[in-house]
């Protein structure tokens, strides 16, 4: 497949079914580029959708079976629209969040393979279900635990609006888990 340059070609790509229940379409909603008028499309649509694949089936589906509906905040993003978050990110301007090109390669960037040559793609998502039940401080950590038990995750970066969490699958996982919700930093994962 080749990257859409057309109405008919992006509805092509967005009607990719990249598990039981999610489809490309769902991954590409980015308010930065609706705001700043961008194409949020891959480059490589096949890589994309292989990454995408692999998220979510191995670690989306996972966690809607379990936990009920995944609400996406943010998926993929296309190196220019992460390039235009990074460089505002930079300036300071507000709501602009996005790691360098460099650091978002098999991340937020699924079509673009990290410096080692490895397939990853990542979301922002938020688990409604679970918020309902848990909003004490610190109860991302449940989620945490139990996406740990459960999941083929690389990386969890949990936030504390909603208990959103960056979810990772990547080809080498690190199976890192931090936390922007308290408690911050870095968790450690052989907690009993």
């Amino acid at each position: 497949m080749r990257k859409p340059t057309s109405v008919a070609a992006l509805t092509e790509l967005g009607r990719v079914r990249l598990s039981k229940t999610f489809f490309m379409r769902d991954m590409l909603h980015s308010e930065i580029a609706q705001v700043h008028g961008l194409l949020n499309a891959p480059d490589n649509p096949n890589l994309a959708i292989a990454a995408g694949k692999r998220l979510c089936e191995e670690c989306l589906e996972p966690i809607q079976d379990r936990w009920g509906p995944v609400r996406i905040r943010s998926a993929y993003r296309s190196p220019e629209v992460n390039a235009l978050g990074n460089r505002l990110q930079r300036e300071g301007k507000a709501g602009y969040t996005c790691a360098s090109n460099e650091a978002n390669a098999a991340r937020h960037i699924w079509d673009l393979r990290d410096k080692n040559g490895c397939m990853g793609a990542m979301a922002c998502v938020v688990v409604p279900s679970f918020w309902d039940a848990h909003q004490q401080p610190g109860d991302w950590q449940i989620l945490a635990r139990w996406m740990h038990e459960h999941i083929n995750y690389s990386q969890l970066y949990f936030y504390p609006t909603y208990w959103a969490v960056n979810i990772g699958w990547h080809e080498k996982p690190e199976r890192r888990i931090d936390s922007y919700a308290e408690p911050k930093g870095r968790w450690v994962t052989d907690k009993s």
